[in-house]
Formats: structure tokens, sequence, C-alpha cells
């Protein structure tokens, strides 16, 4: 396997602990542009707040385009336009009127996202973890690479999860077409394809001045991701009770929605990655490769960190790269 010699923490200050706010202090963003999917619920909106806060413009992409505008109601500095993820003409329209502004792009963040739910499959034929979380990634910013160029020293920001470690990428059958499908397998591939595109983006991409970033948020209290999820899995890795309460030693340690969205803040805005890039984050720093030495207890949430060796692996970047051009039928070229 390659990997990122520089994917090892770099001691931030920040920590665990750290809100969106503590990462923003002193950072202004004026004259930036920013577009944040999912950027009108739950982490994501406390990221579009805390960067429209700093001075930046920030462009949300929704589906359901009346509830993106009462949730970022009263926030200065948002725009909020159509685009589902799963519909690859949606991001088409989207990418090509934002194109057509002639706008740079600073701050792509690719939070939108879905977790643990039933097989279903989109219009392509692809199941829909891969599809939204990953596929709807590619296809985004490599629609939107001509404005990200333009900002000569942009970033791209892709919110993973600690899930990658549920499973690698499958290269022989990623839609579970000869396989048993399995939620947690699937989200589990879908996460593993995010980082490894952040690798591949920013192998490409730095001789352009563009960095890409992956990243796991924490296990946060109080979002709606997890709404389709069965209890059953939740009490089959700990967390809750036989009853389906969340048990209280567990509910402590979970963060906060400002606690959830610093990771991504920091990842787009620090000084200290300037030279750093195709990097998994965690705990606002560089995450810890996982050989096999971090003991992980899902009803520790502490622990739940680390990143797999085969997620950041360059070999792999490159081959989900072309694989991911085959399925889309497009050329994402990055020059």
């Amino acid at each position: 396997m390659r990997q990122n010699n520089l994917q090892q923490p770099i001691y931030s200050g920040f920590t665990a602990q750290s809100t969106a706010q503590d990462v923003i202090k002193g950072i202004d963003l004026s004259g930036k542009i920013a577009i944040v999917t999912g950027g009108s619920a739950g982490i994501g909106l406390e990221t579009t707040k805390t960067l429209a806060s700093a001075g930046a413009t920030v462009i949300v992409p929704a589906r359901d385009l009346e509830k993106a505008k009462k949730n970022l109601s009263g926030i200065e500095n948002v725009e909020i336009e159509k685009m589902d993820l799963i519909d690859p003409n949606s991001i088409d329209s989207f990418a090509e009127k934002f194109i057509g502004t002639g706008r740079k792009l600073d701050l792509l963040i690719n939070n939108a996202g879905i977790m643990w739910v039933p097989l279903r499959r989109d219009s392509r034929g692809i199941e829909s973890q891969l599809a939204t979380n990953y596929l709807g990634q590619f296809h985004l910013t490599a629609k939107l690479w001509e404005a990200l160029k333009k900002a000569d020293g942009a970033r791209v920001i892709n919110v993973s999860s600690y899930g990658h470690q549920m499973s690698p990428f499958d290269f022989e059958d990623p839609n579970f077409e000869n396989r048993e499908y399995q939620t947690l397998i699937g989200y589990g591939q879908s996460k593993t394809a995010s980082n490894l595109f952040a690798v591949a983006l920013d192998e490409k991409a730095r001789k352009f001045n563009v960095r890409a970033y992956s990243l796991h948020p924490g296990s946060v209290f109080g979002t709606d991701l997890g709404r389709e999820e069965p209890i059953d899995l939740f009490i089959q890795i700990g967390t809750h009770d036989e009853n389906g309460k969340i048990k209280p030693e567990v509910e402590a340690q979970l963060k906060t929605i400002p606690q959830g969205a610093a990771t991504t803040v920091w990842c787009a805005t620090t000084p200290l990655l300037e030279n750093i890039g195709g990097v998994y984050c965690e705990n606002c720093d560089i995450a810890e490769i996982d050989n096999g030495q971090i003991e992980h207890r899902f009803d520790d949430p502490s622990t739940i960190r680390g990143v797999q060796p085969y997620s950041i692996d360059k070999e792999n970047a490159e081959r989900l790269w072309k694989l991911s051009e085959e399925i889309l039928r497009m050329k994402f070229d990055v020059e």
C-alpha cells in the first residue's frame, strides 16, 4: 500500500471538545465563496452559519427548498439553490448555473449524506449510499472544477465518517448485485470511497493550488442522520440498552452539533494545512493510521478514531477514480 506520509497528527491545539466557533476565531473569510451540501440541517447547518459569520458567501444546494429556507432564515450571506445529489441531472443543472455566474469557488464542502438505509437504488441502478455519499461528491466536484481552479487556493472537504472502518471498497461488486446487502457494509464502503476520493483529488489538483481532505466529524448527538436506522443496530453495537434507549454514559460523551462541525471548519480554514492535503482528519487534527493498535468500543465514543490504511491508499484511490468515471460515464480531467 502507498500512503501519504503526512497522515499523522500535527497537534493543532484543538480537541474533540472544540466547537466550530472556536476554530473560526480570528479567521476572516470576506470575499470567499463556499458551497456546503446538506448545509441546511445538522452539522451542515452549523458549518454554514460559522462560515457565513466569518464573512464568506455560502451557497446551500438543497433537495427541499422550503425546509432549507426555513432553517436558514435570518442568516446573512447565504444563497439557496435546488439540487438532489442522487439525481445526476440535478447536479449538472446546479453546477452549470454556478459556473455560468463566472464566480470562483474557494470552499466546496461535500457534507450531505445518508446513513444505514434499506437497500435502494437510484435511476441508474446504483446503491443509494454509494450514489449519495460518494458518487454525488465526485460528480459535483468534477462539474465545479473550473471554479475551484479559479480560486487559486481552493479546498475540497469530504465529510466522511469513522464508518469507513466497516468496509473497504469492493471493486468487484460495489452495487451489491452478487452479494447480500448489509446496510453497514454499504455505508462503510461509501465512506471509504469518500476518503479515497480526497487522496486522489489532492494528488491531481495540488498543481492548481487546490487541496482536498476527508474527515470524521465525531459521534454527534442531535442530528437526523440516523432517522432510518433500525434500533437493533444500535443495541448490537452497544450504544443503546435493550429498550432502545441510548445509554446515559454514551450520551454524555457524544459531541454537540457545534463540536461536530468543528473538524469540517478546521479543514476548510486552518493555516496549518496550507502545505498538507489528501489526509483524513478528526477532532480538528490529522488522524492517526489505525494499524490495529487502537482498541475501538462503540460504547466509548472517544475510542472511535483512526483511519484504516485501505481508505487512504493511493493505488486504491487511483483505481476508484477510473471506476467512478466509468460508472458515471464522464471524465473528470484535472487540467
